[in-house]
C-alpha cells in the first residue's frame, strides 16, 4: 500500500498530519527504511543529550523513544482490531500519564533502541500479513475514524515527528 492511496476517510483529526509527515511512501518499505534511519540518527547523538531537556517538564529523549515505542504498540493493536473489522470504538490514552510511568531515563540508549527494533519487526510482520482489504477496514479510535492502513502511515509519520523534534529542540 502506498500512502496516496489513502482516502481522506481513512484518517481524520490530529492524525492527518502524522499521515501527511509519513510523505508518499510504500507503507512496508517505509516502515523498514525509517527505522533504521532513526536508529542511525538516533546513534549518531552525544551521550550527554540522551537526559537533557529543553525546559522544565520536557521530556527527554529517551522519554521520546519509550514514547515511540509505546505508541507503536497501540496504534498498531488499533490496527489488528480494524483489520479484523471490530467495530468496537477504542478510547483515546494520555500519553503524559504513560511517560510518567515508565524507567525510560534509567534504561541505556541500547536497549531502548532494541525494544523499537523488536516492536517494528513485530509491526512489519502484521503489515505483510494484511490484504488490500484488511487495510482499507476502518473503526474508530480516539472519537477519529482510521483505517489499519493509515495507523501504519501514523507510525510512520510519528516517529519521523519527533525525529525532527530531537533535531531541532534538542541537539
Amino acid at each position: 500500500m502506498n500512502s496516496d492511496q489513502l482516502l481522506e476517510t481513512e484518517y481524520s483529526g490530529p492524525f492527518a498530519n502524522y499521515v501527511r509527515e509519513a510523505g508518499q511512501v510504500n507503507l512496508i518499505e517505509e516502515l523498514e527504511i525509517s527505522l533504521h534511519d532513526f536508529i542511525r540518527f538516533v546513534q549518531n547523538i552525544p551521550l550527554d543529550k540522551f537526559d537533557y531537556r529543553y525546559a522544565e517538564g520536557k521530556w527527554t529523549i529517551k522519554d521520546i523513544i519509550q514514547h515511540l515505542i509505546d505508541c507503536e504498540r497501540i496504534f498498531g493493536y488499533r490496527a489488528l482490531r480494524f483489520s479484523r473489522n471490530d467495530k468496537t470504538a477504542l478510547p483515546g490514552f494520555e500519553e503524559n500519564d504513560y511517560v510518567t510511568n515508565t524507567d525510560a531515563n534509567r534504561r541505556g540508549i541500547q536497549d531502548l533502541l532494541t525494544e523499537l527494533s523488536a516492536v517494528r519487526h513485530s509491526t512489519l510482520l502484521f503489515y505483510k500479513s494484511l490484504s488490500e482489504e484488511q487495510l482499507k477496514r476502518v473503526g474508530t479510535a480516539s472519537t477519529y475514524q482510521m483505517s489499519a492502513g493509515a495507523l501504519g502511515f501514523v507510525i510512520i509519520g510519528h516517529q519521523k515527528h519527533h525525529q525532527k523534534v530531537f533535531e531541532e529542540r534538542y541537539l
